[in-house]
């Protein structure tokens, strides 16, 4: 990959898209993961308003300091940058007074993950709306278009995807080339959905090199009894995740109704 040209594309990408589109720049939640890190900065590159958002919910202790190491150095290195911080777990224990916590503890724990990220997009589109900004999504292509491995309505929902057509490696290749903080860089990738530590790699039961390996090898054509050992699991792993969440990777059913009966 030409990393250089490839930021300068994704900078230019952006600025073009927010000139056309009207706005003043962008918003984006900031994790402490490489994904908004990178965002963040190729956003804060363009030189239009960039707004980094924490919206903490029961936030692991390590992904409070990393988010606010990056948004300090973001600051720093750009003129461009502001932020602000939503402690959006008063809205998150005042929704679960209102709903039924009944049920398998796994699905409720699912559905509660889900909504913190689902309140945490709604809270990126409220400050988009207030101060005319686009809301930049974070997803790489793996996540996007592999595995589906975001909330649908939750950090799924944005304007514009900068990174959605790069792999984590190369997500990783352009954090190294912009400087993103060495704490961030060597950090287990993960949601934070959940208030602990728990990886990404936790969660699916594969790493993100098995992940795009499995893709690459899917978009060639091989299945599963083309590998043996730890390469079928991880290829059986990719598929079992990418055939569950097609519905968030297709665009929304739409009821067509016949000519004939209109």
């Amino acid at each position: 990959m030409q990393t250089e040209k490839v930021v300068d594309y994704i900078v230019n990408w952006l600025k073009d898209y927010a000139t056309k589109a009207g706005v003043n720049g962008f918003v984006i939640g900031i994790s402490g993961g490489v994904d908004s890190a990178v965002t963040s900065t190729l956003c804060a590159k363009t030189g239009l308003d960039l707004l980094c958002i924490e919206m903490p919910i029961h936030q692991a202790a390590s992904h409070v300091t990393r988010a606010q190491e990056h948004i300090a150095q973001l600051k720093q290195r750009f003129n461009n940058v502001k932020d602000t911080r939503v402690d959006l777990t008063p809205v998150f224990e005042e929704f679960k007074t209102e709903v039924s916590l009944e049920g398998k503890q796994a699905t409720v724990d699912m559905a509660l993950a889900n909504t913190r990220a689902r309140l945490r997009m709604t809270t990126l589109y409220y400050h988009a709306g207030l101060l005319g900004l686009l809301v930049a999504g974070t997803g790489n292509k793996v996540e996007d278009f592999g595995v589906g491995f975001y909330t649908k309505y939750g950090d799924g929902g944005v304007d514009l995807s900068p990174i959605a057509d790069l792999m984590k490696s190369e997500v990783y290749a352009i954090g190294e080339y912009l400087d993103v903080p060495e704490s961030i860089m060597k950090a287990a990738p993960s949601d934070g959905l959940f208030g602990d530590a728990r990886s990404d790699e936790d969660q699916i039961g594969a790493t993100y090199p098995e992940l795009e390996w499995a893709m690459t090898m899917k978009d060639e054509g091989k299945t599963a009894n083309d590998f043996e050992g730890r390469q079928k699991e991880a290829f059986e792993i990719y598929m079992r995740y990418n055939r569950a969440n097609t519905h968030k990777m297709i665009p929304i059913p739409i009821c067509e109704i016949p000519n004939d009966l209109k």
